[in-house]
């Protein structure tokens, strides 16, 4: 048990602990208004040699504890060798217990008081206020379990590449990133071993191969972290008991754009670099793609999908929007960069998905669905929510049943989707809608007949609906869904034609003399460059996409897929990417300098306040625009 009745005081000197503090990482680096709220509401505790800070019996740990003065040793009891044994000790300025605090567990370690000992701490509740507010904070928090572990990585930081280089871009191959003849060992390797090898080397990661060099495992300092706070092995057991098996792998010829997407995707830090015949060449980790401001895309989406409160969600939308600045000057082009946001809001959804039914599961399996420019991978960094949900019905259950238990979790994910930046859908296209959280075999019904009564609404759901994608639970029912849906629009020429009627009416933003058409509503002398620019492409692709079974959702691929089908020219559908891309751009550009005068996101943009080049590129793009849309008038006689 921790001691008790310890002498308990408010530190009233705040200035005198800011200074301690910025002695000390990760304190050094934080902004003084975050020190200052520290020093406010932390507790000064003295702990006499021998007493108890901390222990697994009690419970849950709510506090987060900085040793001001003195030592703290981590004591663990080995049953094997029947004996208690001191597996750390933290000294003044370092901090514990990470990990415990943000997995919101009690402590694995005992901790006790070495010698006479001073300890500031704070409750849960700053705690998470500063891990929500304070960067440098944070990803010190998130970084390591030990301060053994911090001095590795930092070792291993001083060494990494400090930058890309502006002269490379998002679209170099790989082979230009990988690090050549990269440290690799045999299964067999004592854990040990494989940390000294990494050590000497001035790695993070070793590459597990067989005899013909082909990858088959890696084992990174993350793996070591999670070894040594969950007590899986110990140092002297084979590499293979803790590495993780089957690491991803590109080719040579993939380009970092790639690499990156696939990291973020999937939460890893490195990927191996292959040859054709799947053997080892090289090895890319996040650092040789992104130093970018200390936020980067991996390490973002990791931080993001394994976020504790829906504050830290709340706070990460600005590193979200500092990521794509630093992602446009490294040469990511726009369809890439609306591919970050989406991956990015993807990974913000499901978390709020994981937290809600962490706290009231409503113990019915379901697809959490989103429609629109999420469904096509395509959102900016001003989006709306456009979701829904689709479940099979249990055993013994109704539909109705169901929905009872679904629809009250969907409005607080909802709810607090919205808090986290995607605004509630002004027409009600949210899952917490009972009309849009439907059995697969309601979903089916609903398109049966969406399909074949072509009415004006049902036409006006076509630029949502017919744009749907999985973000969260199993993809199976969807992917038949989808399936039956496809075919049924093929055999629907009537369907086509109503589709393609409806695309003709989105009119570019050009007059027949090649002067701007501005917008009729909103603010005047302004172009909508979401509705007059990029519309006209995302429908009229659309439907020459359903009507020749191309199964991709977002416009960019869906062109390239109907060049394949020699359903387009490629001269002709380059030059339309190259259009839409532009626009989009400019869109993009727009909205981070609306962000930096503190103003309210929109899509208009008055073309006077453009350069004289910006204002004939949007001019061809929308001329673009209007070719694509004579080739859907002759194709469908419109």
């Amino acid at each position: 048990m921790a001691a008790a009745n310890q002498d308990t005081t408010r530190p009233q000197n705040t200035r005198s602990i800011m200074g301690f503090l910025q002695a000390h990482a990760p304190f050094s680096n934080m902004d003084d208004d975050h020190l200052a709220h520290f020093a406010e509401h932390a507790t000064l505790r003295f702990y006499a040699d021998g007493d108890v800070v901390l222990s697994a019996e009690d419970g849950i740990v709510n506090r987060f504890y900085v040793v001001k003065q003195g030592r703290i040793r981590g004591e663990r009891h080995n049953e094997k060798a029947e004996k208690t044994e001191t597996t750390f000790e933290i000294s003044q300025g370092e901090c514990f217990p990470l990990a415990a605090i943000i997995g919101e567990r009690p402590t694995r370690t005992l901790h006790r008081a070495t010698g006479d000992t001073f300890c500031l701490s704070i409750e849960q509740n700053t705690f998470v206020t500063l891990i929500s507010e304070s960067e440098p904070f944070r990803d010190f928090c998130l970084r390591g379990v030990s301060s053994l572990l911090d001095q590795v990585n930092q070792r291993i930081q001083t060494g990494a590449m400090a930058s890309i280089g502006s002269s490379i871009s998002l679209s170099t191959p790989l082979e230009r990133y990988a690090h050549r003849n990269p440290i690799v060992c045999s299964p067999d390797l004592p854990i040990r071993k494989a940390v000294a090898r990494m050590h000497e080397n001035n790695v993070g990661s070793i590459v597990i191969t067989d005899d013909s060099r082909h990858p088959t495992g890696i084992f990174t300092l993350r793996d070591l972290r999670t070894m040594i706070a969950e007590e899986t092995c110990t140092l002297d057991s084979p590499v293979r008991q803790t590495m993780t098996k089957n690491p991803c792998c590109l080719r040579a010829h993939a380009d970092a754009f790639d690499a990156a997407m696939l990291m973020a995707e999937h939460h890893f830090a490195h990927l191996c670099v292959v040859d054709e015949d799947n053997r080892l060449i090289g090895m890319v980790s996040e650092r040789d793609l992104f130093s970018l401001q200390r936020v980067d895309l991996v390490n973002l989406a990791r931080t993001i999908g394994t976020a504790t409160h829906l504050r830290t969600l709340v706070s990460l939308r600005t590193d979200v929007s500092r990521l794509v600045d630093a992602m446009m000057a490294h040469g990511a082009d726009s369809g890439q960069v609306v591919k970050i946001i989406t991956t990015l809001n993807d990974v913000t959804v499901r978390r709020v998905l994981e937290l809600n039914i962490k706290k009231n599961d409503p113990g019915i399996p379901f697809t959490w669905l989103t429609f629109g420019s999420e469904g096509r991978q395509e959102q900016t960094l001003l989006t709306d929510q456009d979701n829904g949900i689709l479940f099979q019905t249990p055993e013994g259950m109704t539909e109705d049943q169901v929905r009872e238990k679904l629809l009250p979790f969907a409005r607080v994910v909802n709810d607090e989707l919205a808090e986290c930046g995607f605004t509630l859908c002004k027409g009600n296209i949210m899952a917490s809608n009972p009309k849009l959280c439907l059995s697969d075999r309601e979903w089916d019904d609903w398109f049966v007949r969406f399909i074949d009564a072509s009415t004006p609404q049902n036409l006006v759901y076509s630029s949502i609906f017919l744009d749907m994608r999985a973000v969260f639970g199993p993809k199976e029912q969807l992917d038949e869904l989808l399936d039956r849906v496809s075919t049924r629009v093929r055999k629907n020429a009537l369907f086509q034609k109503m589709l393609a009627g409806n695309a003709f009416q989105r009119k570019p933003a050009l007059t027949m003399f090649r002067n701007f058409r501005f917008v009729s509503e909103g603010k005047k002398h302004s172009l909508d460059l979401k509705r007059q620019g990029l519309a006209p492409f995302v429908e009229a692709v659309r439907v020459f996409a359903l009507a020749n079974g191309v199964k991709s959702a977002n416009t960019l691929e869906r062109m390239d897929e109907l060049v394949e089908k020699e359903v387009f020219e490629a001269k002709d559908a380059a030059a339309w990417k190259d259009a839409y891309s532009l626009i989009q751009a400019i869109r993009m550009r727009s909205h981070q300098e609306m962000l930096e005068r503190g103003e309210e996101l929109s899509n208009y943009i008055d073309p006077d306040d453009l350069n004289q080049l910006d204002r004939r590129i949007l001019r061809e793009s929308f001329r673009q625009a209007q070719r694509l849309q004579q080739k859907l008038e002759v194709t469908y006689q419109l």
